[in-house]
């Protein structure tokens, strides 16, 4: 199955973090990674006052349960520092669970597809370059969903680029 993940830093070394992720993210067995999109700098939304985000999204294949990657996902994120004070507020990192596959869920722990993916330009700007195909299970491709989005607080960094994972 086709597993998107978004990942996000705005405290620290940000670059690092995500680097950190991705690599951690293909460390144990379960997935095989397909592609990383471009880096992109975006202003934060919703939530308190805080510096801008780096994020990216991920895409791989698996056939793990997923459960068990929001787990994995939630492991790095505490490796890396993560603390969960403050809804929306500033982080270390952020490994979300965009899709797995065409799977749908509405379990508050775990809803699948990502119940604001559709809405939010820092995760589809970087997924549409990372898969200029893709589509977003219950909502449609992501290219159409970013027609009506705006996008301005989304900026290519050109200077930063995550490594596939060794």
């Amino acid at each position: 199955m086709r597993v998107v993940l978004a990942l996000g830093s705005n405290l620290g070394r940000r670059i690092d973090y995500l680097q950190g992720a991705l690599d951690a993210m293909f460390d144990a067995p379960g997935l095989s990674f397909v592609a990383v999109s471009p880096v992109y700098e975006t202003d934060p939304v919703g939530g308190p006052e805080q510096d801008p985000y780096l994020n990216a999204v991920v895409i791989a294949e698996g056939m793990q349960d997923p459960r068990s990657l929001l787990d994995r996902a939630h492991n790095i994120e505490n490796a890396f520092g993560r603390t969960r004070a403050e809804r929306w507020g500033p982080r270390t990192l952020d490994v979300d669970l965009i899709m797995v596959g065409n799977l749908m869920s509405d379990d508050p722990e775990l809803t699948l597809p990502h119940p604001r993916a559709h809405e939010r330009a820092f995760v589809l700007v970087p997924w549409a370059q990372a898969d200029p195909a893709a589509v977003l299970p219950g909502r449609g491709s992501v290219a159409a969903l970013l027609a009506d989005l705006d996008q301005s607080g989304v900026r290519l960094r050109r200077d930063l680029a995550l490594e596939p994972p060794a």
